[in-house]
């Protein structure tokens, strides 16, 4: 019997302690040998409800009999009228044990994404979980993969189809089940380009132009191929998109090595500083609150270190939590504009932060959602960056989207501990959201890729 089965199945017995298996031999070799994908919050669940079944039914082919005579929805609902089932999940979900590991290494790209991530250090996130976390500023995102795949950083910030991509084996040497249990921030990105084509707004007139994104799986690859398809323009025929380190894309664009690029912040508004770009537009109006950057952790850190990592989490989403209130804002570009951080002026990192910001045309511009900050992995977002690796030929084949999609973001563990940190967690269970303009259904993922008529499948 299976570690995570249903006690609500009146083929399965309910002998062992925690009322799954014939003997605690199979128990031992269930709890060895547990499926890795069935998430914590599912096993939790299956505890609670395999406790209260013992209590009803002693005897356990009484339990059996009564399932198969009322069958297991009715008896859900009889059991749920009797017993407070949701508030002891609740319960037994927030008790967690000792964590198994202290000291981590979290490693990060030092852009405005990371915010929570970075911000949980110097103030303190981390210590209040009883973690002690090193965050590790490391150089590009080929790199963040290859440590976080290796095991040398415990868990990661990533962007958010990195683990998409982890999982399938796309861009890595092999497929590793990887999870992305929390978003890191929403919108945050701009295109920007060169001072030199100030007078040159029209996409339709770039053809030619060679553009810089911080990673071939990347939201702002896909928003910047979506946005040039949309103007007519094929981005893998008219002009060039390379993969340039995030710390390194202002120098290149000083160095007149690319025309523009579509980029996380502080850079766009360091090039703006720097006086050697403009902020074409922000990410936010192709699509407004799309999601960039994510907390993720391989699977096996999830399942193997469940209370280090609720912890870890919990510190990243209460961060979030607090960078969410503008209010807030000034004094975390304070904290992790420092050169071990950010290593921007802060200045740079107010106008990224509060949205009122210069965009290098001589206006001073306010858009005070520029960057948010919202920690839910919804299920669509997730099905949306699939199509557009399916799309540019990243992944070939039959893709099960929703399947891929609810293992890897794991939205029931945001949920919980979005509540604990003062959030409201959504009321609805999908997410609906437009791509400039173009409305996305997410149970419909074949048909939207087909509608593209630009495109590599």
């Amino acid at each position: 019997m299976s570690l995570f089965s249903n006690p609500f199945d009146p083929g399965s017995r309910l002998a062992c302690g925690c009322g799954r298996h014939a003997s605690r031999a199979e128990h031992e070799r269930a709890a060895r040998t547990a499926a890795p994908d069935a998430t914590l919050a599912h096993a939790a669940d299956n505890a609670v409800e395999n406790a209260v079944m013992r209590a009803l039914f002693p005897q356990d082919a009484l339990r059996r009999r009564f399932l198969r005579a009322v069958g297991s929805g009715t008896a859900m609902a009889a059991v749920a009228a009797l017993f407070p089932l949701a508030a002891a999940k609740e319960a037994f979900a927030q008790s967690t044990g000792p964590l198994e590991k202290r000291k981590l290494k979290v490693g990060f790209i030092p852009i405005t994404c990371a915010t929570p991530i970075i911000m949980a250090h110097p103030m303190g996130f981390y210590g209040k979980q009883g973690l002690d976390v090193e965050v590790v500023k490391t150089a590009g995102w080929a790199l963040i993969r290859d440590k976080a795949m290796s095991g040398e950083y415990d868990a990661a910030h990533m962007l958010s189809p990195m683990p998409l991509a982890i999982s399938l084996g796309a861009g890595a040497s092999r497929p590793q089940p990887w999870t992305m249990p929390a978003v890191e921030n929403i919108n945050g990105q701009a295109i920007t380009l060169a001072m030199k084509h100030k007078n040159r707004r029209d996409p339709k007139d770039w053809k030619g132009f060679k553009f810089a994104v911080p990673f071939d799986y990347s939201m702002h690859n896909y928003l910047l191929r979506y946005y040039l398809a949309e103007h007519g323009i094929d981005p893998d025929t008219d002009v060039q998109i390379r993969s340039v380190p995030p710390p390194e894309m202002v120098a290149n664009l000083r160095a007149d090595n690319i025309d523009g690029f579509l980029a996380p912040d502080p850079v766009n508004q360091r090039a703006v500083y720097d006086g050697v770009g403009f902020i074409h537009t922000l990410s936010k109006a192709i699509w407004d609150g799309h999601p960039c950057c994510a907390f993720s952790a391989s699977r096996e850190f999830v399942t193997s270190q469940p209370n280090t990592y609720q912890a870890l989490l919990k510190a990243i989403i209460e961060a979030t939590a607090y960078a969410r209130a503008p209010a807030h804002r000034k004094e975390i570009a304070s904290a992790i504009a420092t050169p071990n951080y950010l290593n921007q002026p802060v200045t740079v990192v107010e106008q990224v932060l509060t949205g009122t910001y210069a965009d290098g045309l001589g206006n001073v511009l306010s858009a005070p959602e520029r960057i948010d900050f919202d920690p839910m992995p919804w299920g669509s977002f997730a099905v949306w960056i699939l199509t557009q690796m399916k799309r540019w030929g990243q992944i070939k084949g039959e893709v099960d989207y929703q399947k891929v999609a609810n293992e890897v973001f794991l939205a029931t563990d945001a949920l919980r501990l979005m509540r604990e940190a003062g959030l409201t967690p959504p009321a609805e269970s999908a997410k609906t959201f437009s791509v400039m303009g173009k409305p996305f259904d997410a149970s419909q993922p074949e048909a939207y890729l087909a509608s593209f008529k630009i495109r590599r499948t």
